[in-house]
């Protein structure tokens, strides 16, 4: 019985040849598309890529009423944080009136001994 025989390097290529021939011969053997087909892919294409760009313009939109959002938020905060702030100096100011006023009241006190 005879073993196996391993193939040569010009059998590897003639074997590589002998497909590449075939799967030329196969290309050349498909019917190409008709007028009506293409047009009908390239109609198919336009219509995708319309619908990205949709889809691109819809999450733009999204992406800047988020933006929107999120400084209206701060300005709301910043304006929550301003009337805070006022508000400090108002009762920092009240504190400071009675004070002044527990300070006079004491002198008045001291002024009639």
């Amino acid at each position: 019985m005879a073993g196996y025989k391993e193939p040569g390097f010009q059998d590897r290529v003639a074997a590589a040849n002998e497909a590449r021939e075939k799967a030329l011969a196969k290309l050349k053997a498909k019917p190409k598309p008709d007028a009506e087909e293409l047009a009908r892919r390239k109609a198919a294409a336009e219509a995708k890529e319309a619908a990205k760009a949709e889809k691109r313009k819809a999450a733009q939109a999204a992406r800047e009423a988020e933006k929107a959002a999120r400084l209206a938020k701060a300005a709301e905060a910043l304006k929550a944080e301003e009337v805070t702030a006022q508000q400090a100096e108002k009762t920092e100011a009240e504190r400071k009136a009675a004070r002044d006023a527990k300070y006079a009241a004491r002198k008045a006190r001291k002024g009639r001994r």
